[in-house]
């Protein structure tokens, strides 16, 4: 059973800078993507920062430029990286793993904080 565990989650100003990490314990089956999610107050869960097995990276238009999303080389910690962020940025950020075909199988990091705010 996969579990993953976010950390770097807390407090900046407008401009400031934070960086989140999300570590998988356990084994995958076939790997085929990971990610960051967020959910900022009374909206959806949206799409923030993608990086596929292989290395291909698409970014939210609202966080292009700012974030950027990598992975260390055994693929089971995700970082993500925010820089000049900015009030619309606070949120709870979720990290995402997810496999590819035969079990097609989602893992969720169970959130954190991101407030950004003078």
């Amino acid at each position: 059973q996969v579990q993953l565990t976010e950390s770097g989650g807390g407090s900046a100003q407008p401009g400031g800078s934070l960086i989140l990490s999300c570590t998988a314990s356990g084994t995958f089956s076939r790997l085929n993507a990971m990610a960051w999610y967020r959910q900022r107050p009374g909206r959806q869960r949206e799409a923030v920062a993608y990086m596929t097995a292989g290395g291909q990276t698409n970014y939210a238009d609202s966080v292009k430029g700012r974030f950027t999303i990598s992975r260390d080389s055994a693929m089971n910690t995700v970082i993500l990286q925010m820089t000049s962020l900015k009030p619309e940025d606070t949120a709870v950020y979720f990290c995402y793993f997810g496999e590819t075909l035969p079990t097609r199988a989602d893992y969720w990091g169970p959130g954190t904080q991101v407030t950004v705010s003078s």
